[in-house]
């Protein structure tokens, strides 16, 4: 008896010391199965970083050219580049994130023969919506006098749309592929392909807006020739390369048949980005009719392509979530998915700061990459603590929507971003911009106040989301639709 109550006294006495050492090692494991995710997120992360941000500045070059010949051009283009964004760019891009549920969980279920049908049957419903959209762009003139703006700027934007429309065939092309490859895990392609066509856009858009006499028409031209260049790239790849050996499959029948899939998830997917996207434009609208439209229209446009470049860095991470998570899922692995949602959070959160500190830090000098004005220089200038919490609220934002694209469950987005932008975000900017008369920064303070309750949410979701539930659905999804496919090819 002795014996045993000595025995458990030493085991008392070395019950904290136990508990220290096993705290130790969880902590450690923890962060070791942090470092190896980390690894894995900026292996995608950083080609998706690098090859965003070519796409984005190809834009940007466009319009920065297009700037200095004038307020008008300038004023007009940005215009332009929103409702193009709002009736088609944005459009396709949501439509095409489907491929991120559907691609990515296929392919950590080793699926591969559907990740190729899937995306040529994409490619295929993204092209004719592509014919419709370019109906639209065709009477953009039109549309633009219709909802008030001034005549002047309506027709200079209508004329550069018109020079925007092969841009979205090309859109139509590149989305999937890039979605195809990004579910692999195969960036390095998109990244040279990227930067190739980006270093050769800069000598063609300065030919075509200062030397060939198509002034901003020729921006436009540059950006549909520059999208179109890289959409062959990656055809040819994708065509050539051993990499894509087991995901490539011929054009068959086949595609047709994964169509019905498609659409089911790419209308939430297109809803969710779409809803996104259209708060900013609408914003961008709403200064046009403003007082002093023109120097409205072109601060929140310098605005807004501000943080639509440095969004490439959260959005490089959200492809990277997205593709961890769907691949972990269709794996049948989800408590690697819930480790890869968490580790590329905070990885965000560090990437977020840094970057917003950098850009308050130039905020007297920025504006001046986009107009000699001073006076829109002076106000992109007082703007910027705004522009530097956008950053940071966008790009939170935008990595949860990459675990939601992951898991699957894009209807929630849309459900949230729908309830935050358009029932707080746009109302609130409204009466900040017109009823208080704080003009431009009334305007982006409430949109902002949209994107804050949006992230809130989405935050929420993904913090209660059942990680095993979510994996077992991505399984069923997966091989319920190979053996429909199945059973349709015996049939025939």
């Amino acid at each position: 008896m002795g014996k045993d109550t000595k025995k458990s006294m030493e085991e008392r006495l070395l019950l904290p010391e136990k508990r220290s050492k096993e705290g130790r090692e969880g902590i450690a494991q923890t962060w070791r199965e942090f470092t190896q995710e980390a690894k894995r997120l900026a292996y995608i992360a950083g080609p998706m970083v690098v090859t965003t941000t070519a796409l984005n500045l190809l834009l940007v070059i466009s319009n920065m050219m297009v700037g200095h010949l004038g307020e008008l051009a300038l004023s007009s283009s940005a215009i332009a580049i929103s409702l193009c964004n709002v009736t088609g760019i944005s459009l396709l891009n949501g439509m095409a994130s489907a491929l991120e549920t559907l691609c990515g969980q296929a392919y950590g279920a080793q699926q591969y023969r559907k990740v190729g049908n899937q995306t040529y049957g994409a490619m295929f419903s993204l092209i004719l919506v592509a014919l419709v959209v370019s109906l639209v762009w065709i009477n953009m003139e039109k549309l633009l006098i219709l909802i008030g703006q001034d005549p002047i700027i309506a027709h200079e934007a209508g004329q550069f749309t018109l020079w925007l429309i092969p841009t979205i065939f090309a859109y139509a092309t590149f989305q999937p592929l890039s979605r195809y490859l990004q579910v692999q895990s195969i960036t390095i392609p998109m990244l040279v392909s990227s930067c190739v066509t980006l270093l050769l856009h800069i000598p063609l858009c300065w030919l075509l807006v200062f030397k060939s006499g198509l002034r901003n028409l020729g921006g436009a031209l540059a950006v549909g020739i520059s999208y179109w260049l890289n959409a062959i790239f990656l055809i040819l790849y994708v065509k050539n390369s051993p990499a894509c050996a087991k995901t490539r499959v011929p054009i068959s029948i086949e595609l047709f048949q994964g169509i019905g899939e498609f659409v089911r998830f790419a209308i939430p997917s297109a809803m969710m980005i779409c809803l996104q996207w259209w708060s900013y434009e609408i914003v961008i609208l709403l200064s046009g009719l403003l007082s002093n439209p023109r120097l409205e229209t072109s601060v929140l446009s310098v605005c807004l392509t501000t943080i639509g470049t440095l969004y490439s860095i959260p959005y490089g991470l959200s492809a990277a979530a997205s593709t961890r998570v769907s691949n972990e899922l269709g794996a049948g692995r989800p408590q690697a998915a819930r480790i890869a949602a968490y580790s590329v959070m905070i990885l965000a959160i560090i990437e977020l700061f840094i970057v917003s500190g950098t850009l308050f830090a130039t905020r007297h000098i920025f504006g001046y990459s986009f107009s000699n004005e001073r006076e829109v220089v002076d106000y992109v200038s007082n703007m910027a603590p705004l522009v530097c919490l956008s950053v940071i609220i966008d790009g939170l934002q935008g990595v949860l929507s990459g675990v939601a694209r992951g898991c699957g469950w894009q209807h929630i987005g849309a459900s949230v971003n729908l309830a935050a932008l358009y029932l707080c975000g746009v109302p609130v900017a409204a009466i900040l911009g017109y009823w208080l008369q704080l003009k431009a920064r009334g305007l982006w303070i409430g949109i902002q106040a949209g994107a804050i309750l949006q992230t809130v949410l989405l935050s929420l979701v993904t913090s209660c989301t059942n990680w095993e539930k979510q994996a077992r659905q991505a399984r069923e999804r997966v091989f319920e639709e190979r053996s429909a496919e199945e059973n349709t090819l015996a049939l025939a």
